[in-house]
């Protein structure tokens, strides 16, 4: 199968198969998903901005210029052994899927197909498409949890000659949210206020950490899973008022509805109370949250989480497709979700 797990993905991009024509890399973590496709790019030895060896593409232009893909994966490079076809913004664009089920067939000799998109359905689409086909590869992004965290936390702060201790590490780890770029900027800041240092204690990280994840963030995506529409307002409002994008709340809710998914399925499979389905959940709930996600557990069962996620998922591709409604569309997708909340708790 021409698919890795998600903890296969770096290692395979450390070395990545030279035979692959066509990479896929999707996700609902957007600057997970940027990372690892310009770490693909540098392995390839290929300069992205040299428009003789490089191309990119939106999937708006390739859907709006049927055939486009197909010429430039045919086009022939002056002046190196192969060209880079760079697709972003990829979702379930026809002509694009069309396209690249085409070319899957029979990949190209002289150039290499990168995709990014967004959290795409198994079996469906693009990744229905690449994930059975000989010389392609999909590679997931979910977001980053425990051990992928402490790896950039290590990665960063080792490289600058740091090391931190425990509970500046819980701390950190606790502030940080599901996008990698977000994340990773965050240590950086770290990093480069403790300049000099020999450690990062917790007044470091309470000193200058944002809290990349949010606190506003937080608060909208918990009034969601509640239902209280009053919290989730204000908190919405003092967010994009900040100049922070929408999406990150949809990004968050999403990843605390698939928590939600898990810790419900291990209630109805096994019979556990909320109480104890919090308590087991991997990575562990935050100790002050866990009454408001057994309550939120009260509120959707699994049919209501797999409609929250659908709606969220729907929300995040039309932000793609109409940036312009990036407000408009999280708020109105979200308060659906609080309107929901609140009609499970009668």
């Amino acid at each position: 199968m021409a698919q890795k797990k998600a903890h296969e993905v770096d290692s395979w991009l450390k070395k990545p198969d030279p035979d692959v024509r066509i990479v896929l890399i999707y996700g609902p973590d957007r600057g997970l998903v940027s990372e690892r496709a310009s770490a693909y790019v540098k392995q390839l030895g290929l300069d992205p901005e040299d428009p003789f060896s490089s191309v990119r593409l939106d999937a708006a232009e390739v859907e709006a210029s049927p055939g486009r893909l197909t010429d430039e994966a045919g086009t022939v490079p002056m002046f190196s052994d192969r060209r880079l076809i760079w697709i972003k913004g990829a979702a379930s664009q026809k002509q694009l899927v069309e396209e690249v089920k085409h070319l899957s067939a029979s990949p190209p000799q002289d150039a290499v197909i990168l995709i990014e998109a967004g959290d795409l359905k198994k079996g469906a689409g693009l990744r229905g498409i690449l994930e059975p086909a000989v010389r392609c590869m999909a590679l997931p992004c979910y977001a980053d949890e425990g051990r992928s965290l402490d790896s950039i936390i290590d990665e960063v702060f080792s490289r600058e000659g740091l090391s931190i201790a425990m509970d500046a590490r819980h701390a950190l780890k606790a502030g940080l949210g599901g996008d990698r770029i977000a994340s990773r900027g965050e240590i950086e800041k770290i990093a480069l206020y403790c300049h000099g240092q020999r450690e990062v204690t917790l007044a470091d990280i309470e000193a200058i950490s944002g809290n990349v994840a949010g606190v506003s963030v937080d608060d909208a995506v918990d009034a969601v899973l509640i239902g209280n529409a009053p919290n989730f307002d204000t908190a919405f409002t003092r967010l994009v008022g900040s100049g922070s994008p929408a999406f990150l709340i949809l990004a968050g809710a999403m990843r605390q509805f698939h928590a939600l998914q898990m810790m419900r399925a291990e209630m109805d499979s096994s019979g556990k109370p909320a109480s104890a389905a919090v308590a087991s959940a991997r990575p562990p709930v935050f100790f002050a949250r866990r009454k408001l996600v057994e309550s939120a557990l009260q509120r959707w069962n699994a049919a209501s989480i797999a409609r929250a996620l659908e709606r969220l998922q729907a929300a995040v591709l039309l932000t793609r497709q109409r940036p312009d409604l990036t407000e408009a569309t999280a708020r109105q997708a979200l308060i659906a979700l609080v309107v929901e909340a609140g009609r499970g708790r009668r």
